[in-house]
């Protein structure tokens, strides 16, 4: 059954995410700590249960989810669309969105009014596991194979896209549109020195200095 290769990806993700938001309410580790820590050890998971190996022959029904369309329209970028849809109505129209605005904004405030700030936090890394989850299936269903080591470095575009967009890594500020717009631009940014034939290690270097840039600016304009 299709749905089994697919709900077994999203829920080992909700599940790193429901163990990262506990270690991080429940035991007080610094989540940059717990989030390094759990990529790393997923990572090695991943290579132990395929001996290192790539997984191939996958079914077409799940090659379709990266590679097949509807009406003319990638099926990947319909999984995006629904997916910054639901994001933007969870975050802006929903109490529990406006909950994270809140906690990401001032935990003080946000537990003297009332809110379970550990749950909330909780909350959001299960459900930014979940959509890595998700994000996982596409990238192998759209590379036909299950590579153990796929993913490498995203975590930096995902960064880089992110302030870019707007959000501030202090918290309380950003939004799905922004983060959109810093993924395009990325992804420009991305072909761009693909085309010019920029060297990958300098492509890093690139990578970084948008990073530290866009954060810079963010301490300089906290409005």
């Amino acid at each position: 059954m299709l749905a089994v290769p697919i709900g077994a990806g999203i829920l080992a993700g909700a599940l790193c995410g429901a163990i990262n938001g506990v270690l991080i309410t429940r035991g007080r580790v610094a989540p940059f700590i717990v989030t390094l820590g759990m990529m790393t050890a997923a990572r090695g998971l991943a290579l132990v249960v395929s001996d290192g190996r790539p997984v191939s022959n996958l079914r077409r029904e799940f090659t379709w989810i990266g590679s097949g369309d509807l009406a003319g329209i990638p099926f990947p970028t319909l999984i995006l669309a629904c997916v910054a849809l639901l994001s933007w109505v969870f975050l802006s129209r929903t109490r529990h969105g406006r909950y994270i605005y809140a906690v990401g904004g001032n935990q003080g405030a946000a537990r003297a009014s009332g809110v379970n700030v550990g749950a909330i936090q909780v909350l959001a890394y299960v459900v930014s596991g979940l959509l890595a989850g998700l994000a996982g299936v596409v990238l192998a269903a759209r590379i036909t194979t299950g590579q153990p080591n796929a993913g490498a470095g995203y975590e930096l575009d995902a960064i880089a896209a992110v302030v870019i967009g707007g959000t501030s890594l202090s918290g309380g500020i950003g939004g799905v549109g922004g983060t959109i717009l810093g993924a395009l631009l990325m992804g420009v940014i991305n072909n761009g020195l693909d085309l010019l034939n920029v060297s990958s290690y300098y492509q890093q270097i690139v990578k970084g200095l948008i990073i530290v840039g866009a954060v810079w600016l963010d301490r300089r304009n906290p409005d």
